[in-house]
């Protein structure tokens, strides 16, 4: 049997929702954009209106106001696009238990067995659409088609509120006339070396050698070359299905740049308590650590370590990022964004091999202090215990925290 496979793409999700909870908004050209004192200030997502303006995701906010005057700009509320995220998938629920996030807007959705229920999948597509706005107020648009990668190019095709679908007759006409970086898998990078090679559509893409293809860009080479000629495979993951987890981290945008080693510390300080909240959550404790560091042209560097004694403890993996840090970076510009990623993730129960110049008393002594520092802070609230250094100045901007489930890739 053919496969029935979804995407579908909650609307200019951020803004819509503000415009579904302010009624005021509607209409208007609105866009939610991160705090500009916290230099946080782009643009999230924007209203219809705002689009119809020349307003894009990821722009300044000034960029953006230079397009729209009128434009009204709002801070994001998180907490109620987690909710309402939440309630768009107990929606899909109706129809099938094959449901995969991508992000908090998107959802891949495997419908093949849900037709003899709920009608073909374009049936379905619209019974899905036309329930959500209804019981939400909101809008989405929905891909189908027999495979992912052509779901999630028909919910781009047509948007908002409409149902987009791709045959096996017909992707050709529909998809290989589109640039090839509309398609899943090519970013801006990959598609400017298409570009080099003369490939600028889906169509040049599916049409290459594909050896050829793999011999420039590797195993990613090949599974673009898959993906354009209609061949993805993959499956859509259960509802509630999670990978394992192979890192865990926590980055921030400063408010101010840093300017010396004491203030790179206490910020490594501060994220790395999140990365042991998160660890000791998980049960896991970490072999390595990653640092990223952003300066103030916005160019990224990336150094990590292998850890003698693998730890879930703030204190050391603060201590291992600062060393690094300290080692690897040449100070040749102010610091704009940092971030901390606990690598090489085991089980805590995982034995750990150690050396002969490892100080073990040392460390449990501090992972004992971590823990009971952790469960103060989850009982009387973070604010409650902290070190010394972090009542000074941290240059840590407020609110919402940069942190975000990435999405997935295409699983075979």
């Amino acid at each position: 049997m053919e496969r029935v496979i979804l995407h579908s793409d909650l609307n200019a999700c951020y803004a819509s929702i503000e415009c579904m909870l302010n009624p005021e908004l509607r209409g208007k050209p609105v866009a939610v954009a991160g705090c500009v004192e916290d230099r946080h200030g782009i643009i999230l997502a924007k209203s219809q209106e705002a689009k119809v303006c020349g307003v894009k995701t990821a722009e300044a906010v000034w960029q953006a106001k230079l397009k729209c005057p009128d434009l009204i700009v709002i801070p994001p509320h998180f907490e109620e696009y987690v909710k309402y995220s939440s309630m768009v998938r107990d929606i899909y629920r109706r129809y099938t238990d094959l449901i995969e996030p991508f992000g908090l807007d998107e959802a891949w959705l495997d419908v093949t067995g849900s037709q003899r229920l709920f009608g073909n999948g374009e049936s379905i597509a619209h019974s899905i659409r036309e329930t959500v706005k209804s019981e939400l107020e909101l809008t989405v648009s929905i891909g189908v088609s027999f495979n992912k990668v052509f779901a999630k190019l028909g919910s781009d095709l047509k948007k908002p509120d409409a149902v987009t679908v791709i045959t096996r007759e017909d992707f050709k006409e529909k998809l290989w006339k589109l640039p090839a970086v509309e398609m899943i898998g090519v970013g801006r990078a990959t598609f400017q070396k298409l570009n080099s090679f003369g490939i600028y559509t889906i169509g040049d893409l599916a049409n290459c050698d594909k050896d050829w293809i793999t011999k420039q860009l590797g195993k990613c080479g090949t599974e673009l070359w898959v993906f354009a000629n209609g061949l993805d495979l993959s499956r859509v993951r259960p509802d509630g299905y999670r990978d394992p987890i192979k890192s865990v981290g926590h980055g921030i945008t400063c408010s101010e740049d840093l300017i010396n080693n004491e203030e790179v510390w206490r910020v490594f300080l501060s994220l790395s308590q999140d990365v042991q909240r998160r660890l000791t959550g998980y049960g896991l404790k970490a072999c390595g650590i990653q640092i990223t560091v952003k300066d103030c042209r916005l160019l990224n560097a990336q150094f990590q370590k292998k850890l003698a004694i693998p730890t879930r403890s703030a204190s050391e993996i603060a201590k291992e990022a600062i060393e690094l840090f300290v080692k690897r970076y040449d100070w040749k510009n102010n610091v704009r964004a940092v971030t901390v990623r606990a690598i090489d993730l085991i089980d805590n129960n995982v034995p750990a091999q150690l050396d002969l110049f490892s100080d073990m008393s040392r460390h449990e002594k501090l992972q004992k202090i971590d823990d009971t520092v952790l469960a103060l802070r989850k009982r009387f609230g973070k604010d409650a215990i902290f070190n010394a250094c972090l009542m000074q100045e941290e240059k840590m901007p407020h609110g919402h925290p940069e942190e975000s489930v990435m999405p997935m890739r295409m699983y075979r």
